[in-house]
């Protein structure tokens, strides 16, 4: 076994730290469970953390596998929790996750569950915060172009980390600046009077192109900018956003741009909730890392 950081649980089941090759076959998983990854989410994510990706292996097959990002000393977030489905129901999800829990730490720990989980979760030590219901479908095309809406340039990352530090529990400028610039990637900051009220991002996913974040001062910053990043959308395109329910604008935005509620997931942490920006939130960047 070369890797040092590897473990056998009680179930014989392996479970070690996955490279960014190795996580792409878990993005493949997550994909067919339907959850229409960002087709370059891996590439974005792992080198947050990349000692915050773990795979599960029986026999040296790949099997299970759980994703625990720590964002700074203070917060991480768990997502893609999966087994492959001809191996349900054997404790390998578990066996997984108990490995791979302590890279976290003391830390705050944030994750999006499905209802069906949410009661295991809580057994688990995480306490419901809030809903998120994902909306998609065709959008409607909003106005004319806003003058105030321009792509996202190198100049502006600075502002755009700040403003994004306000509306998730950690400084994340890294990620950002990968995140503004990966192939397919389209960023547009809203401007006013030389300051930014909000940002957003939409990218290529395997069932719809998917918006997040969807960070705005006010539910007219947020339309100019959901109009702005779907103008080049075909009128076949469909897109996917994830709406905080605390956030009624955020609904009633998407729903005005024909967008339909397609399922619930419920945020949980394992402490209280962390302050942000909640109401400039109009759209998480992703459910399964945060």
């Amino acid at each position: 076994m070369n890797n040092p950081l590897a473990q056998e649980t009680a179930a014989g089941l392996t479970v070690a730290r996955a490279s960014l090759e190795e996580w792409r076959q878990v993005a493949e998983w997550a994909a067919a469970e339907g959850w229409n990854p960002g087709d370059g989410d891996v590439g974005c994510f792992h080198p947050t953390d990349p000692d915050g990706f773990f795979i599960g292996r029986l026999g040296g097959e790949p099997v299970s596998a759980v994703s625990i990002v720590a964002y700074s000393d203070r917060y991480a977030f768990l997502g893609f929790y999966l087994v492959r489905p001809d191996l349900r129901g054997q404790g390998l999800g578990i066996a997984t996750w108990r490995a791979a829990f302590p890279h976290a730490g003391d830390r705050l720990i944030g994750l999006d569950a499905v209802p069906a989980q949410q009661a295991n979760y809580q057994r688990s030590g995480f306490t419901p915060a809030y809903g998120t219901v994902r909306y998609g479908g065709r959008p409607l095309r909003g106005g004319s172009p806003d003058e105030a809406t321009v792509p996202a340039a190198p100049e502006h990352l600075g502002a755009i980390a700040a403003y994004d530090r306000d509306c998730f529990p950690a400084d994340r400028g890294e990620f950002v600046a990968r995140w503004l610039a990966a192939p397919g990637h389209t960023a547009r900051v809203r401007l006013r009077d030389g300051r930014v009220t909000g940002y957003g991002v939409i990218r290529p996913g395997r069932d719809a192109h998917r918006i997040g974040p969807l960070f705005a001062d006010t539910v007219q910053d947020a339309e100019a900018l959901f109009d702005g990043l779907t103008a080049h959308l075909g009128p076949e395109d469909t897109v996917a956003l994830d709406v905080p329910e605390p956030q009624r604008e955020a609904a009633a935005l998407a729903v005005a741009r024909g967008l339909t509620a397609q399922f619930p997931t419920v945020r949980m942490y394992t402490g209280p909730a962390p302050e942000v920006r909640a109401e400039r939130v109009f759209g998480v960047t992703t459910l399964e890392l945060g």
